[in-house]
C-alpha cells in the first residue's frame, strides 16, 4: 500500500513539474488587449502568425542598411532607425530588436521609457551624457539619478520601464546602437505624451500635476503639438 502511494505521489508530481501551464504571465506585447467574444473582430496576440517554416528564406532574417542615418526630427535634432519584428521578420517570438540613434549636437533624446523592455546601447560616435530614474520607494515624490558620460566603444544600460534619456554634450553628431530584449519594447516619448495627448488632459489637471499656471500649460501645448 505504501510503494503504490508513492509511486502514485511520484507520477503526480512528475506531471506537475513537467506541466505546459506555468505560475507567470508572459509579458504582452502590446499596449492594450480588450477581450472580444467574437472571433472574427480578435486579433492575433504577443506576436505575429509565423509563417510555415519550409517557405522562410535568409532574407527573413536579414536587415540592410543600419549604417546610414535618417532625417533627423524637426526641432529635435535626433534620428532614430528601428529594427523590430516589422522589419526583420525572422525576429518574432526571438524576444530581441535593435536601434540606431543619431542625435546632433546640443540635442536631447528626450525623457522617455520602453515599458516592456531594458535598453543596452553601445556609442559608436560621440560624446553623451546619459541617464535614468529610479523612483525612491520612502517617497514616491522623488527619484535618484543615475548618470554617466558615455564615449565611443562604451556600454550604458536603462533597465526595462525606467525613464531616461541620452543628451549630445559633444560638437560632433553621436551614433548609438541601441539592443533591447523585446521584439517591440515600445516607446512613451515623456513630454509629448503628457501635453499632446489626444483627446488632451484638462488645463487644471496638467496646471495642479505640474504646479503651473492655465498660460503656461498652453505654451507647452504649442511647444509639443
Amino acid at each position: 500500500m505504501r510503494m503504490w502511494w508513492f509511486i502514485t505521489s511520484l507520477v503526480i508530481t512528475a506531471f506537475i513539474c513537467n506541466s505546459p501551464a506555468y505560475a507567470y504571465d508572459n509579458n504582452p506585447l502590446q499596449d492594450i488587449c480588450v477581450a472580444v467574444n467574437d472571433s472574427q473582430a480578435s486579433v492575433f496576440v504577443n506576436g505575429k502568425i509565423c509563417k510555415d517554416p519550409k517557405l522562410a528564406t535568409p532574407n527573413d532574417f536579414y536587415f540592410s542598411s543600419l549604417n546610414f542615418s535618417r532625417d533627423a526630427f524637426p526641432k529635435y535634432g535626433i534620428a532614430v532607425t528601428i529594427v523590430g519584428v516589422k522589419d526583420m521578420p525572422g525576429l518574432n517570438t526571438l524576444g530581441i530588436s535593435t536601434s540606431r540613434a543619431d542625435i546632433e549636437p546640443q540635442s536631447l533624446f528626450t525623457f522617455h521609457s520602453h515599458p516592456r523592455a531594458t535598453e543596452l546601447i553601445t556609442v559608436l560616435e560621440g560624446t553623451l551624457y546619459v541617464g535614468f530614474l529610479v523612483p525612491d520607494p520612502a517617497n514616491f515624490f522623488k527619484s535618484r539619478l543615475f548618470s554617466k558620460i558615455v564615449n565611443p566603444g562604451d556600454v550604458f544600460v536603462f533597465p526595462i520601464g525606467l525613464i531616461h534619456f541620452l543628451y549630445n554634450v559633444g560638437h560632433k553628431k553621436a551614433v548609438v546602437l541601441g539592443t533591447f530584449n523585446s521584439q517591440n519594447p515600445g516607446l512613451v516619448a515623456i513630454p509629448s505624451s503628457i501635453f499632446a495627448s489626444q483627446p488632451f488632459i484638462v488645463d487644471n489637471i496638467l496646471a495642479l500635476g505640474f504646479q503651473l499656471n492655465k498660460t503656461e500649460i498652453a505654451e507647452l501645448r504649442k511647444k509639443f503639438s
